[in-house]
């Protein structure tokens, strides 16, 4: 019998995303910096604290299942203290500044 090999991309591939996918263990906190109050202001964007091993993917499907809007698009930012922010930007359909009321945030 051969033996099995993992690739790296396998390796890295595994993420959060499981049969039981909570979205509370990806994002941890919302930002509130004035940075992020800035970027809901004029870009749309809102700004997460997010689980350190979670990927992109995991990021947009928390964020659309926690607050009911539509992601565009998702960027995120590692810091040596092992940190990871990400920052979300929402359609046009959809206010980041709706969204940040509601968290309090604004």
């Amino acid at each position: 019998m051969a033996k099995k090999t993992v690739t790296k991309e396998q390796q890295e591939g595994q993420t959060l995303v499981e049969d039981n996918f909570d979205p509370y263990k990806v994002i941890r906190f919302p930002l509130s910096t004035e940075k992020s109050i800035r970027q809901i202001e004029f870009d749309n964007k809102l700004a997460f604290v997010v689980h350190p091993r979670s990927t992109k993917r995991d990021i947009k499907r928390a964020v659309e299942q926690l607050f009911k809007v539509k992601v565009i698009q998702v960027n995120v930012q590692n810091f040596i203290n092992g940190q990871k922010r990400a920052y979300v930007k929402l359609s046009a359909g959809n206010v980041a500044s709706d969204v940040s009321a509601d968290l309090g945030l604004i």
